[in-house]
């Protein structure tokens, strides 16, 4: 609630923007008189803002997680979603969560991505990151193509059925701002395998993909599979100091793989967007915060670039 309200007193959002909170209205105004307290940065006031109360029936504590929050927590992105539905908003902007405390509260989802996507009745989603370069104006995206997994599953998971279909999504959304862009798809193992000796992926299948892909595409340049430890190289240089012609985007093969990069790079302005649903979904890359929740001091860089990001993708979207 701290990083909302700071977000939302940003001057640098449109000033036409409208967001409804779906949240507790009394833990939000009691939110907001401890951070008067706490210092002078400018908050947005309560008694401004459209709340769709969602009451919390027991008190939570900044800073002290709880399973009783997170239970609440789910609710109300149920209840966000609904409002989508109704068409009384145009995007969602998800704030983080505990994911394990979710567990706890017995809602067993690898993450608010899989609720959004049984929410929207979508078979699959997908989950992109998106950044603009405040050196540049250079956007860098990169989509995972597999997500919340523990890495010895990966290779498991991962399939040419699913690199094809992230691939194809990683098309759609680069061509919201180019028509013919170019995109990189990093190898799985070290090296990209080494011609075999260090993993066989490459190889066996990801290497004969991408030639067919090329070739059912002909006018989007497709690099890869390249050594994970080099692919976000260009996106270094676009993102510190401009580079004609870096790549539009960026397929990650695992969770890390591609949120390292990214979050070195830009960890204040990435926002995690979610793709193939029904609506568009943006949410800040940063997790909780528990340990500095009561002490009024996080920033809302990320939130503020999610409300942004949000804003402008839906209106190419509504376009």
């Amino acid at each position: 609630m701290e990083v909302v309200l700071k977000a939302l007193a940003d001057a640098s959002l449109p000033s036409d923007m409208k967001p409804i909170l779906v949240g507790c209205r009394r833990t939000l105004i009691d939110t907001h008189q401890r951070l008067q307290q706490q210092s002078s940065v400018a908050l947005a006031d309560p008694d401004d803002l459209w709340i769709e109360d969602q009451p919390l029936t027991i008190a939570v504590e900044p800073g002290k997680p709880s399973v009783s929050g997170a239970s609440a927590g789910f609710d109300w992105l149920t209840r966000a979603v609904m409002l989508l539905k109704e068409r009384k908003a145009r995007a969602l902007v998800t704030a983080p969560i505990a994911k394990h405390l979710w567990h706890e509260a017995g809602r067993i989802y690898p993450g608010q991505t899989e609720r959004l996507a049984e929410l929207a009745g979508s078979a699959s989603s997908s989950m992109l990151f998106t950044a603009i370069s405040p050196h540049t104006g250079w956007r860098l995206n990169t989509l995972l193509a597999t997500t919340h997994l523990p890495l010895s599953q990966v290779s498991e998971v991962l399939s040419p059925a699913i690199v094809e279909q992230k691939l194809s999504v990683l098309l759609a959304f680069c061509q919201r701002f180019r028509p013919n862009p170019h995109l990189v798809v990093a190898g799985l193992n070290p090296h990209a395998g080494e011609n075999g000796r260090l993993g066989s992926e490459e190889t066996s299948w990801l290497g004969p993909l991408l030639d067919s892909w090329r070739q059912r595409h002909p006018d989007v340049r497709l690099d890869g599979p390249i050594s994970p430890d080099t692919c976000w190289l260009s996106a270094g240089q676009a993102w510190q100091s401009g580079r004609a012609g870096a790549p539009d985007g960026y397929l990650a093969l695992y969770h890390d793989q591609g949120l390292i990069p990214l979050k070195l790079l830009a960890f204040d302005a990435a926002v995690n967007t979610t793709l193939e649903l029904s609506f568009l979904r943006t949410s800040p890359d940063h997790g909780t915060g528990f340990d500095i929740a009561a002490d009024g001091i996080a920033r809302a860089d990320s939130m503020v670039a999610a409300l942004q990001a949000a804003w402008d993708l839906s209106a190419i979207r509504r376009a």
